[in-house]
């Protein structure tokens, strides 16, 4: 059976069909985890690209840009870490600052905290299934181009420009507190979902979309993830922090 005579039964959970598609490369060396993953990703609403060694994902990733690179720890010629290392140290690839999942079918022997440290959000162990995909693809939902601050939006909800300023204001506040205390809320995930929940609020008056997004898709992961996953924080604290930067500094 060659890749175009595959065909995976009932779709599930496609986006809208105006959303924009997240791009996807899938490096794989093992022909049934490739198609598996490249199926079940275009199922869940991606464009996905595959390549089957570690110089072939690393030459895509640096010719094109992708959402999400989705990286097989051993593969010839080069495995996960030595594909995203270079494209880090690579300022000009496409796909140098894109989200990264290492995959792997030795979870025994998997060194969890060391892929972390050199920048995979998270680690797919296979066999998986479409919800362990879906859980993928939230890492890069963050880079989906909702603006920073929404103008328009929180004016529709706060009724004038003063009072969208006024709570501007108490949202720039929660969010430098929020800052200081992410890294310890990351050690109670109710205390860390409820704080998710109240800040999804304060996003929806103030216009804060692309916050607003990232709060969302962390609760979904939250819900869907195994209570030892490490938590995929990076892309809601980058977009934290450049929100901050937009609200600007608190007027009196």
């Amino acid at each position: 059976m060659n890749d175009k005579e595959f065909v995976m039964p009932n779709p599930v959970s496609c986006p809208a069909p105006d959303a924009p598609a997240l791009r996807v490369l899938v490096a794989d060396d093992d022909p049934a985890s490739r198609r598996f993953l490249g199926d079940g990703l275009r199922h869940l609403g991606a464009e996905v690209e595959t390549c089957d060694d570690g110089p072939a994902a690393l030459e895509l990733a640096r010719r094109k840009h992708f959402d999400l690179l989705l990286l097989d720890c051993r593969m010839p010629g080069a495995g996960a870490r030595e594909v995203l290392d270079a494209l880090r140290a690579s300022p000009d690839a496409a796909s140098h600052a894109s989200p990264a999942v290492a995959s792997s079918a030795e979870s025994g022997s998997l060194d969890r905290r060391g892929l972390l440290r050199a920048g995979f959000g998270e680690i797919l162990i296979k066999p998986c299934d479409l919800k362990a995909l879906r859980r993928v693809l939230a890492l890069s939902r963050c880079e989906g181009g909702a603006p920073l601050l929404d103008d328009a939006a929180a004016l529709n909800s706060t009724g004038d420009a003063r009072t969208m300023q006024a709570l501007r204001g108490l949202l720039h506040d929660e969010l430098t507190n929020l800052e200081r205390e992410l890294a310890p809320l990351c050690n109670d995930r109710v205390a860390l979902a409820e704080r998710l929940h109240r800040l999804r609020s304060s996003c929806g008056f103030c216009g804060a979309a692309a916050l607003a997004e990232c709060t969302v898709t962390l609760q979904q992961w939250l819900r869907d993830a195994p209570a030892d996953a490490p938590i995929p924080l990076e892309p809601f604290r980058d977009t934290l922090q450049a929100t901050l930067h937009a609200l600007g500094p608190v007027r009196n």
